[in-house]
């Protein structure tokens, strides 16, 4: 094994211990139409759509392809498309620190010296974490938004509602006691022609209408089951071009996208 293979694996701490815990019920169904989803959707979104930027430290836990996983993360990301995360170390250097910037993507693991440079963001991640999402997506993930306009309302009694957003079905909520509705989930379906595979987020933990807690999922086929949990959170700050900059020591030895896949925790340490 080359040096630095395998390090991804090591960064987010394997054999965590636990068994996952059951994924949301969604309304089944058809369902009948909605004239009020639209109006649903953007109270449902009014917080997250005012969010610029946003720095948080995320708890991960779970799992992907199999593997055991347990990690903490800075995170900071700032429109249009800007993203940073540390995977962070009890002390000393960070594990890894990923930035991206549109579509390219920088991924450097200070402790072995070792760096990919100039990846496609969503395939950076994909390798890194299991989920395909550029900076775009993965901060609309993190604040459970929806950034494209929704249709084909659906009504499933009085407290849920359900829209599509391309090929995206969202879930809208409102529980008894609370006259907002909040977004909840969101599935994400199988698109033939990117090759891309389902794959879902949950919402809990509700704040000043942005999840605390998000599950991401891509059920049935266990490619990947994280739990995060944002702490620390801030929002609308500043975040300057320099923190989407990592420096790269002189001596860092060039990593390939195919590398990254064959030790981070999609590939096999083979």
């Amino acid at each position: 094994m080359r040096r630095g293979a395998g390090t991804a694996v090591a960064a987010l701490a394997l054999l965590a211990a636990g068994c996952a815990p059951a994924l949301m019920k969604l309304p089944a169904g058809a369902g009948t139409p909605a004239p009020d989803a639209t109006d649903a959707f953007i109270d449902a979104t009014v917080a997250c759509n005012a969010v610029s930027s946003i720095s948080a430290e995320i708890a991960v836990a779970g799992a992907v392809a199999g593997r055991r996983l347990h990690a903490r993360l800075l995170a900071g990301l700032a429109s249009p498309a800007s993203a940073r995360l540390e995977a962070i170390a009890p002390a000393g250097q960070p594990l890894f620190i990923l930035v991206a910037s549109g579509d390219d993507a920088t991924l450097l693991f200070p402790r072995d010296q070792r760096v990919l440079q100039h990846g496609r963001s969503a395939a950076v991640l994909e390798a890194v974490a299991g989920i395909p999402l550029d900076p775009i997506d993965l901060r609309a993930t993190l604040t459970g938004c929806s950034l494209a306009a929704p249709e084909n309302g659906r009504r499933f009694g009085d407290d849920w509602r359900a829209v599509s957003v391309g090929s995206t079905d969202v879930y809208l909520r409102r529980y008894p006691r609370e006259s907002k509705w909040q977004l909840v989930a969101s599935v994400h379906h199988a698109a033939a022609s990117s090759g891309s595979r389902e794959w879902r987020a949950e919402y809990a933990g509700f704040e000043a209408g942005l999840p605390r807690s998000v599950r991401l999922t891509s059920a049935p086929d266990d490619r990947f089951d994280l739990r995060l949990t944002l702490s620390q959170v801030e929002l609308n700050a500043r975040l300057g071009p320099e923190v989407f900059r990592v420096e790269v020591p002189p001596g860092a030895e060039p990593m390939t996208l195919e590398e990254l896949k064959r030790s981070g925790p999609l590939g096999n340490r083979n």
